[in-house]
Formats: structure tokens, C-alpha cells, sequence
């Protein structure tokens, strides 16, 4: 059994992030994703915010080639609000590219364009490809949004996205990697399955250098991501189940609400009919009740024509 490590820093690097760290393989999933074929690991210029820090975890991966700008973001719980997230990002990139440029003067400072990647591997069920946009996150939009920022999402559990993974052996590995953890966490406690996926993974030859390499940090990571998904997975279906005992709640308080009025209506109609026999007249009836005449005529059976 493997001691593992107690982290000795505040944030946590993710498995995905750390594999891809590495230029070639970058560079490989960059070329799968773009239908490219670059060779030269040194092509991309890494320009990842060491100090963009998101939820206790460091953002992924930025960089740019052939002057485009690249943001790949990594996610195993399901997370609308990833195009804001990249907002903010691409703004700090920006900021930090023309950093000692002058944004006032009259020749146009020019920037990479910028494109967002989220490689998606959570339990929520997603088609192979699908696209997120900040414009869904606008309250009364009407017409075209003025500011707009599309993140495609790639499915890359295994199984989804084959072609994909056909192009990037590290991603078909990883994919691998991932899917016995899980396979494992349900049969066992999540150290015991990190570390049988760890083991068989290098076994049968699935990212065996890169394992062999980091096993203690790579379970330590595994363990934390797992964690943190289980946790977000709780989270939300305590949310759910909260919202829906909150409209069972209101449903309960409502027909409790509309039973009294019933009930007041009921013993309205008893009163009224009581002074009918007694023979007071309609508009008295109304008065002392303090209700309208039509109502007593209602209350009593009658034609509103008598």
C-alpha cells in the first residue's frame, strides 16, 4: 500500500492538467482537436495564469499557436457557467498581453483570437459534443447579444468522442484511467480503487510511464478530484430535494390555506341559510355578514334575479 503524500500546497494541480502540462502532450491533443499536424512541441507557447485559482483548484491549460489563443479547461461535474468563468480568464490574459502597450494610442493593438475547450468526463450524461454560450446567462436579453462567448464542450468518457481519441492516444488513456477508478470506487473505498486502477492501468500498458513516473502525487490528485465530484454530485441532489420538499411545503401550506377558506365558505352558507328561515331579509344578511348581496343570493341558492 502506497503512503500518500499530504499535499504540500494550498491548490491542487488536476490528473488532466498535470498530463497535459507536458508540450508534447499538448501538443498531441491540440492537433486531434484542430485536425492539425504540428511536430514541434516548442510550437506552443504556454501561457497558463499560475495564479487563476478557481475552487480550490488551478485553472487548466492556455496557450497559444499560429497566433491563436487556446483555453482548455478540464471538468468531471456538469457546469453551465464555465463561458463566465472564461470571461474573466481571456480578460486577464488580454490584460496581461498588452501589458506594456498603450491602449490609447491610434494604431490598433492586435490580440490572438481566442478559443475555449472543456473537456468534460462527469457522471451527467453528455452527447459527444455540445456547446455552452454566455448569452444563455443574460437576464431579459432581447435581440442579438452585444458580447458573446461560445465553449465547446467535448464528451471525453469513454466510449464518446472515438475519432478524438483515435488522434490522441494520451486522451484515450486517460479516458481509460478515469473509468477504472470509477469502476473500482464502487466496490471499494476510494484509496483501495485509486490505487488498483493505478496499478492495473501500468500493468496494461495505459499511460504506464506517466504513472509509473507519479504514482504517489497522481493517487493523491485522484483521491481529491473524486472527492470534490462526489461532493458537488451531493450538493446538487441535496439542492434538488430541498427544492422539491420546498414545493411539497407550499403545496401542504396552500391546500391547508384553501380547506380554511372552504370551510369558512361552508359555514357561511349554514349562517345565511339560518337567517333566511328566521326571515331576514337579503340586504340586512349582507350586512351583518359583511358581505355582498350577490354573494348571500349565492350563498342561499337563489337567482340573483329574485
Amino acid at each position: 500500500t502506497v503512503k500518500v503524500p499530504a499535499a504540500n500546497r494550498n491548490y491542487k494541480d488536476t490528473v488532466f492538467r498535470m498530463l497535459f502540462s507536458n508540450r508534447k502532450n499538448l501538443l498531441s491533443l491540440y492537433n486531434a482537436v484542430n485536425q492539425r499536424d504540428y511536430k514541434n512541441p516548442d510550437d506552443l507557447e504556454i501561457v497558463t495564469l499560475e495564479n487563476a485559482i478557481y475552487m480550490g483548484m488551478k485553472n487548466d491549460l492556455a496557450f497559444i499557436i499560429d497566433t491563436n489563443l487556446y483555453l482548455y479547461e478540464h471538468q468531471s461535474t456538469y457546469n453551465p457557467n464555465i463561458p463566465l468563468r472564461d470571461l474573466f480568464y481571456i480578460s486577464n490574459e488580454y490584460q496581461k498581453l498588452v501589458d506594456k502597450k498603450s491602449l490609447y494610442s491610434s494604431t490598433l493593438q492586435k490580440i490572438p483570437a481566442p478559443n475555449f475547450i472543456e473537456f468534460y468526463n462527469g457522471s451527467t450524461i453528455l452527447s459527444d459534443c455540445t456547446e455552452l454560450k454566455l448569452s444563455s446567462a443574460f437576464e431579459n436579453l432581447s435581440g442579438e447579444p452585444k458580447l458573446e462567448l461560445t465553449v465547446t464542450v467535448l464528451n471525453v468518457n469513454e466510449g464518446h468522442n472515438a475519432e478524438l481519441m483515435q488522434h490522441c492516444s494520451t486522451l484515450k488513456e486517460y479516458a481509460q484511467y478515469v473509468a477504472r477508478v470509477r469502476h473500482y470506487a464502487a466496490n471499494m473505498s476510494l484509496n483501495q480503487a485509486v490505487e488498483c486502477a493505478v496499478d492495473e492501468c501500468i500493468k496494461e500498458g495505459i499511460l504506464t510511464e506517466f504513472l509509473s513516473k507519479n504514482r504517489a502525487e497522481v493517487i493523491s490528485m485522484s483521491i481529491f478530484e473524486y472527492d470534490k465530484e462526489e461532493e458537488e454530485r451531493k450538493l446538487r441532489k441535496a439542492e434538488f430535494e430541498a427544492g422539491e420538499q420546498s414545493g411539497i411545503q407550499k403545496g401542504i401550506q396552500k391546500g391547508i390555506q384553501e380547506g380554511i377558506q372552504e370551510g369558512k365558505e361552508l359555514k357561511t352558507k349554514e349562517i345565511v341559510n339560518s337567517l333566511l328561515q328566521d326571515g331576514m331579509g337579503i340586504e340586512k344578511i349582507a350586512a351583518l355578514l359583511k358581505i355582498s348581496k350577490e354573494h348571500v343570493l349565492e350563498l342561499a341558492g337563489r337567482s340573483k334575479n329574485l
